[in-house]
């Protein structure tokens, strides 16, 4: 029996919760999977994971080795790395971000990456709802907002500067706000998923502005605050990359511009480890490379 292997089955088996998608991912079948993994319990005498439908679960037993296994596994990739001097980007990037940022601003990224990195493989996630990076089987997760994750490393890469929008048909049969707390006389759309809920922040000459808005529209989908917007049904606070061609074109229109949305930050988060892929760390670089030099997400832009 290859312990590693069968490791390593084990380890992509519960990150993935799937056998055949471990399979897949190893180019291999899902029976071989499962009948390292099976290998691995004899060898052990434990059961390490409980199987359904649709879930794995790992026993108490199995959380203890699954952990050891990733300790193990990440010495074996540092030796061979320090071995053969810098490590080459390599394999498959297990990728998460929120939906309207990975359509916008990741995936027409993309190209220009693989080209400078072709041995690496994009697997992308994307969801609105809070992602779990350990029970996701990510490699990294892009997040946008300002409350950091102590159990992940965190890398800021950009900021997201946001403005007050509607269309101009919506400003001309409601009337424009003029300072923020006129908006509690407006129909508001309110994205649910962000910390404040629908309460906005705004900076003014004087400090923090803090308004409760409401209205007939709130969802917990980016895509779809987009498309509220676009189609008049009220006023967002959103990034202006969401909006910026519309912006420019005249048809969607931007106000209180002397009261700034308060910034997000955006980060790239990952696992605590002795040793990161190449894969990672050249990803991480890349965004922020590319985030520096767009006035929409850079940090000197806001």
């Amino acid at each position: 029996m290859d312990r590693i292997a069968c490791m390593q089955s084990f380890v992509r088996a519960i990150e993935l919760n799937s056998f055949s998608a471990a399979a897949r991912e190893q180019q291999t079948t899902q029976p071989t999977i499962s009948k390292q993994i099976a290998a691995l319990e004899k060898y052990l005498g434990v059961q390490l994971l409980t199987r359904s439908t649709t879930h794995l679960s790992l026993t108490e037993e199995g959380k203890k080795y699954y952990q050891y296994c990733q300790q193990i596994l990440e010495t074996v990739a540092e030796a061979e790395a320090s071995l053969t001097g810098k490590e080459r980007a390599t394999g498959t990037l297990r990728l998460g971000c929120p939906v309207l940022f990975g359509q916008m601003q990741i995936v027409p990224r993309l190209k220009a990456f693989i080209k400078r990195y072709p041995d690496v493989k994009i697997d992308l996630m994307m969801a609105d709802h809070f992602v779990d990076i350990v029970e996701d089987g990510l490699d990294l997760l892009i997040r946008i907002g300002n409350r950091l994750d102590s159990s992940l490393i965190g890398d800021r890469i950009g900021t997201t500067r946001r403005v007050t929008v509607a269309t101009t048909g919506y400003f001309e049969q409601a009337g424009e706000p003029k300072k923020p707390d006129d908006l509690v006389h407006h129909d508001c759309i309110v994205y649910t998923h962000l910390a404040t809920g629908n309460e906005w922040h705004f900076q003014g000459t004087d400090g923090t502005i803090k308004v409760r808005v409401g209205g007939c529209f709130q969802t917990n989908s980016s895509v779809a605050i987009r498309s509220a917007v676009l189609s008049g049904l009220g006023i967002a606070v959103a990034p202006v990359w969401m909006f910026g061609d519309e912006i420019y074109r005249g048809d969607i229109k931007v106000v209180l511009e002397d009261y700034q949305p308060t910034p997000l930050q955006i980060h790239a988060f990952y696992r605590r480890s002795r040793f990161y892929p190449a894969k990672i760390t050249c990803f991480i670089d890349f965004l922020a490379a590319e985030f520096k030099l767009d006035p929409w997400v850079s940090d000197y832009g806001v």
